[in-house]
């Protein structure tokens, strides 16, 4: 289980990197475009390393504890963002920075060891369903959604991307993962969940769309694997866990609303001194 987590942080410390050179990208290019700028193109490859690391993570630890450390992933932002962009910590960052953690080894503790459960009937297809959907309303809603709802959708396309993974990775290693029909979910999903989180990074406050993100990839992937994929908390557990989730899920929300996040919506400085500004929708 000790791996698991080891796995499970160093997940959220990838996606924490990814989630910096992203949300600076999105200042410097717009529309498809930001897809094509090299450090969206280094974020990516960053997220498949992390994703990788949370497959690993899942062997022995419930969706809900992976999520919540992947959630997480803010602490990071806020760290880098104060070392790298040299953005203002407020007294209540330090705080919820240390609720997080406490959170997540009390999400850790928590988790009971993890059978491996096959899905139940319809779970693929259903899956796969649900991803397809979900791609399309990004696509409907990419060019006027309000940053807010492309927010959800990426939230969700994260989520159903986990919950998938969850499913696949029930019958055996990562190989036996990425040769199931539930891979066609996990990328489906994975890039609604990307183009989704971009676009509303590009047209919002990184803050309100990382919050965003943080709530849904926590909660609904956590519920799904509770009652649909057999995942279990430790006997006498429960309500440490929920108490410990509900605080991680504050912890965070507070973090993606810190100075530290909107470092990286400030202006570009122009070869000539001067600042450009963000650019907006397409």
């Amino acid at each position: 289980m000790i791996l698991s987590v080891a796995a499970a942080v160093a997940a959220a410390v990838a996606y924490a990197v990814s989630t910096i050179m992203q949300a600076v990208a999105t200042r410097r290019a717009h529309g498809l475009a930001v897809v094509r700028h090299p450090l969206v193109i280094g974020g990516l490859v960053l997220d498949g390393v992390a994703f990788l690391l949370s497959l690993l993570a899942l062997d022995h630890l419930p969706l809900f504890v992976v999520q919540a450390i992947v959630a997480s992933s803010l602490v990071g932002v806020v760290v880098l963002a104060r070392v790298v962009l040299h953005a203002t910590l407020r007294r209540t960052d330090l705080v919820s920075i240390g609720v997080v953690v406490v959170a997540l080894v009390v999400l850790a503790l928590a988790a009971g060891e993890q059978p491996a459960t096959e899905p139940p009937t319809g779970f693929t297809t259903w899956t796969v369903v649900v991803s397809l959907v979900l791609v399309a309303g990004v696509v409907l809603a990419y060019r006027r959604g309000h940053p807010i709802l492309l927010a959800l959708l990426g939230g969700l396309g994260y989520s159903v991307a986990a919950i998938a993974a969850r499913g696949a990775h029930a019958s055996g290693d990562i190989l036996d993962t990425v040769l199931q029909p539930l891979v066609v979910a996990i990328l489906a999903a994975g890039a609604a969940g990307v183009l989704g989180y971009l676009r509303a990074l590009e047209k919002g406050a990184v803050g309100s769309v990382a919050a965003t993100v943080s709530v849904v990839e926590v909660l609904v992937p956590g519920v799904v694997g509770l009652l649909v994929l057999g995942d279990v908390v430790r006997d006498g557990w429960a309500v440490p866990a929920v108490v410990a989730t509900v605080l991680a899920v504050a912890g965070c929300v507070v973090l993606a609303t810190s100075p530290a996040n909107a470092a990286a919506e400030e202006p570009v400085p122009t070869p000539t001194g001067g600042v450009a500004p963000a650019p907006g929708p397409a």
